[in-house]
């Protein structure tokens, strides 16, 4: 008999052990889960944050681009504003009217030496008669003519 609860005993010890070690490793393993999923996290928080710092840069750089482009825009007409007056002051008020008078030719002649192209004016009924508008700046009347004094 003793020697069945000699047996006993070391079946019962030997089953506790058994336990106790997989408990432990159950823990070991409950543990090792939760630190891979703080791990991932992090990792998901870092790339989180390194994506929405390069659209942020992103961002800054086509805002950038964008203000160089209006910078520029702006820059060309300002160019092409100083060119029209400086190509009007170079032949003078004077050969502008001349021009103007001397008839449809001349005035294309004279609109295509100040560097406009085919340019036409328009509500999308009635056209303007761009020839009519240089006299009026020139402040001639239709005929070419000064107007009259009064």
């Amino acid at each position: 008999m003793s020697m069945a609860v000699e047996s006993t005993g070391n079946a019962k010890a030997e089953a506790e052990s058994r336990a106790e070690a997989a408990r432990i490793e159950g823990e070991g393993s409950v543990l090792q889960a939760k630190l891979k999923a703080e791990a991932l996290a992090i990792e998901t928080e870092a790339e989180l944050e390194r994506v929405k710092k390069v659209r942020e840069l992103e961002l800054v750089y086509a805002r950038a681009q964008l203000e160089l482009e209006v910078s520029k825009a702006q820059q060309l007409a300002d160019v092409e504003a100083k060119k029209f007056k400086e190509m009007t002051a170079a032949l003078g008020p004077s050969t502008i009217k001349d021009l103007a008078v001397a008839g449809p030719e001349m005035q294309v002649k004279l609109l295509q030496s100040l560097g406009l192209k085919s340019t036409l004016i328009t509500d999308g009924s009635s056209p303007i008669n761009l020839f009519n508008t240089a006299f009026g700046m020139l402040g001639l009347g239709s005929d070419g003519q000064p107007p009259a004094q009064k």
